[in-house]
């Protein structure tokens, strides 16, 4: 991976979604000796409230609470 001549850098996909960088993401660089740190600008509770939000309602719906208990709990 190469620094572009404006001091852009690709960061792989993979990478991205694992750190919750998603587009307009606010990022920190945080020198160290030898390299740099990068990560989201905003703290992980904040990025995992915004995942919450992101999968609220996705699940597949069809059973009710007492039949997902009985078949975790094994109750007949």
């Amino acid at each position: 991976m190469r620094v572009t001549s404006k001091g852009q850098v690709t960061i792989p996909a993979n990478l991205r979604n694992r750190l919750g960088l998603l587009p307009n993401t606010e990022v920190v660089f945080e020198e160290f000796e030898g390299g740099a740190l990068i990560r989201p600008a905003v703290s992980l509770k904040d990025l995992m409230e915004h995942r919450l939000r992101k999968a609220c309602g996705v699940a597949a719906k069809g059973l009710s609470t007492d039949e997902i208990l009985q078949l975790t709990r094994g109750e007949d």
